[in-house]
């Protein structure tokens, strides 16, 4: 059994496998390195065999999406850590090392990330993750170093270990066995919001989610999906409403799914004055879909309420995030 096992998931991603891939081979060196391939038409699977002999290639025949994707490659490999690993991530020397050392003293504590950086302002954190992950009572995500739109520079303010809700599928560092024992991402989200679903479901079993500031890795981001595309519009407003309904107490419900409903059609309203009508059409086809899938996540529902007790309940922030930056001009982690 592998120790650390860093799996890729690769789709139609030739270019980002020879420029991102290079630094993982060198700098995990105590790690088994995997590229899961999610039945790509380009020459990926290709140029991973004659160009990165050392790496292990799992083949999947058709695009899966990342949640099904990843859940597919963790069935094939055995490893007492996984590490959630996006193709288009530099990592740095003994950008492990830190993450393992720590898990191996916390068996408490399921999962955990590096501060991830920007790969094109390296200095800057980057959107997808910064320095670990929160969530408001409405389900809306920040992040130490990111609130909305404004990233944070780097200058030190984020170096020290700190629980957080959730940390980022970008480079998700986790227990194979625990990741199984939840019943790993949510294949249903197919893409977005499902690592913080996990995060989620991970803490209200009594597991712990920490960032690990001595570790650092540069990320690209939207290398899939552009943040303006609406397909990721509707992917994030309807896995949201999912992860709410999944994972919500019950006295909590009603009210925060109304609060919701009010603030995606502002969120529509928005849009359309941006006169970005797919994204507002978007937002409006993702509450459609949630409600027409409602009903067959309540087992779900009932599951993850049944195996969570009053003191494992997750913390999320009272207040809303949105009345903090745009009502109040909070606009850093620091002022919250």
């Amino acid at each position: 059994m592998d120790k650390i096992a860093v799996v890729i998931l690769n789709w139609n991603g030739c270019d980002m496998l020879r420029n991102f891939l290079p630094s993982v081979i060198r700098f995990s060196e105590r790690a088994t390195i995997y590229v899961a391939d999610n039945g790509s038409t380009d020459t990926s699977v290709e140029v991973l065999t004659k160009e990165f002999p050392s790496v292990s290639i799992i083949e999947l025949h058709r695009n899966y999406g990342f949640a099904e994707g990843y859940n597919q490659a963790f069935g094939q490999i055995q490893a007492e850590y996984a590490v959630l690993l996006n193709s288009d991530v530099e990592v740095t020397e003994g950008w492990l090392n830190p993450l393992m050392s720590y898990m191996d003293s916390h068996p408490e504590v399921a999962a955990c990330q590096p501060k991830l950086h920007s790969w094109r302002s390296k200095g800057q954190f980057e959107y997808a993750g910064a320095a670990g992950g929160f969530i408001d009572r409405y389900g809306y995500p920040y992040c130490r170093g990111r609130i909305m739109n404004t990233v944070e520079g780097d200058r030190g303010q984020y170096n020290s270990v700190a629980p957080i809700f959730w940390a980022t599928g970008a480079a998700l560092f986790i227990r194979l066995a625990d990741y199984v024992e939840v019943g790993g991402l949510d294949e249903r989200f197919f893409a977005h919001m499902e690592e913080i679903d996990l995060c989620w479901r991970l803490r209200a079993r009594g597991k712990q989610i920490v960032c690990i500031p001595g570790s650092t890795v540069y990320h690209v981001g939207g290398a899939t999906l552009k943040r303006e595309n609406p397909r990721k519009t509707f992917l994030n407003f309807r896995n949201n409403l999912i992860m709410l309904y999944k994972n919500l107490p019950s006295d909590e419900l009603n009210y925060v799914m109304r609060v919701r409903g009010i603030l995606d059609y502002v969120a529509a309203l928005s849009f359309l004055l941006k006169l970005q009508f797919p994204n507002a059409l978007a937002v409006w086809h993702a509450r459609k879909e949630f409600h027409l899938l409602k009903q067959s996540y309540t087992s779900v529902r009932e599951e993850n309420l049944r195996k969570t007790s009053a003191g494992t309940i997750p913390e999320r922030t009272k207040n809303s995030i949105l009345a903090q930056y745009y009502l109040c001009g909070k606009k850093y982690f620091s002022q919250l």
